[in-house]
C-alpha cells in the first residue's frame, strides 16, 4: 500500500494565488495534506496580508477530502486583532478513501484562545498564543497508520529549547506510545534541528530532515537567518520510498513531500 504526503505552513495565505496553484496541481495526487497556519472565516477578505477565509479555498479545491481543522485561537491575524469572527489552526485533509479510526486535538501549551500580550526585551509586544497538535489513525487496504500534523510553540528570537517546547515534545511522545502501529509525525515545529526538543522526539522517531542532511525548509520569503522550522518524523516501521523538501515557493516555508508504505 502506498501513500503520499505533504505537510506545510501556508503562512496564514499570504501568497494564495501561489499557493492555491500548487494545490490545485496536486489535488487528487496527494493522499494526505497537513496544513499549518490556516484562517477560517465567513468573509472573504485580507487583514495584515492574510488570506482571511483560505480555509474555504483549500475545501473548494480539495472536493474529495475529509477535513479536520483544529483552531487555536480567534480573531487575530498573526499581527493584530481583527475586527470581524476569525478562526486560526492546523487543517488536515485525508482523502474520502481512506477511512479513518480515530482522530483527536492535543493541547500542548495553554488552552483554545487563551492568549494575551506579553513583552519580550527590545522586541516588542507580541500574542503569547496557544499551540495543539492534532493526531488521526487512519486505515489503508486494511494496514493502520498515525498521522499527526503538529505547529508547534513559537517565541520571538532563535528556535531554542524552551520550557515550553521540552513539554510539547513530551505530549507528542506520550500519545504515540499509545498506538501499535506506524506512526508519522509533521509539522512546522519551530525548532532548530539540534535542541533537545527535537533530539527527545528522535530517541523513538526517524527525523527525515537531518536524515536527508537537509539544508533549509524556509523559502525565498523568509529573509532571517534561521534555516530549520518544519519536519517529518517516521517510526521505524514506515518504509520510506521518497523524501524531499520540495522547491515550490508558494508560503514562507518550503513544503515537505514524503511517499511511504
Amino acid at each position: 500500500m502506498l501513500m503520499k504526503l505533504v505537510s506545510l505552513n501556508i503562512w496564514g495565505g499570504l501568497k494564495h494565488k501561489e499557493l492555491l496553484k500548487f494545490i490545485e496541481e496536486l489535488n487528487g495526487k496527494i493522499d494526505v495534506f497537513c496544513f499549518q497556519e490556516v484562517f477560517k472565516s465567513n468573509i472573504n477578505t485580507f487583514s495584515s496580508g492574510s488570506k482571511m477565509d483560505i480555509y474555504s479555498d483549500l475545501e473548494k479545491i480539495l472536493k474529495d477530502y475529509k477535513i479536520f481543522f483544529t483552531p487555536t485561537f480567534t480573531n487575530y491575524d498573526l499581527k493584530t486583532k481583527t475586527s470581524f469572527n476569525t478562526l486560526f489552526g492546523e487543517a488536515s485533509f485525508i482523502k474520502n478513501d481512506i477511512e479513518i479510526i480515530s482522530e483527536e486535538t492535543i493541547f500542548t501549551y495553554k488552552k483554545f484562545d487563551e492568549k494575551k500580550m506579553l513583552s519580550h526585551d527590545d522586541l516588542g509586544e507580541y500574542w503569547d498564543l496557544p499551540r495543539n497538535f492534532h493526531y488521526a489513525i487512519i486505515r489503508n487496504d486494511g494496514k493502520d497508520f498515525l498521522i499527526a500534523n503538529v505547529h508547534g510553540f513559537w517565541k520571538r528570537g532563535k528556535k531554542k529549547d524552551t520550557k515550553q517546547t521540552l513539554i510539547q515534545s513530551d505530549k507528542i511522545l506520550e500519545v504515540l506510545r499509545n498506538f501499535n502501529c506506524p506512526k508519522i509525525v509533521c509539522g512546522d515545529f519551530n525548532l532548530r534541528p539540534d535542541t533537545v526538543s527535537m533530539k527527545k522526539l528522535e530517541e523513538e522517531m526517524i527525523n527525515l530532515v537531518t536524515k536527508n542532511n537537509v539544508k533549509n525548509t524556509r523559502s525565498k520569503f523568509y529573509t532571517r537567518n534561521e534555516k530549520f522550522a518544519d519536519y517529518i518524523l517516521v517510526s521505524p516501521d514506515i518504509k520510506v520510498r521518497d523524501f524531499k523538501v520540495m522547491d515550490e515557493h508558494v508560503s514562507d516555508h518550503l513544503p515537505l513531500y514524503l511517499d511511504f508504505e
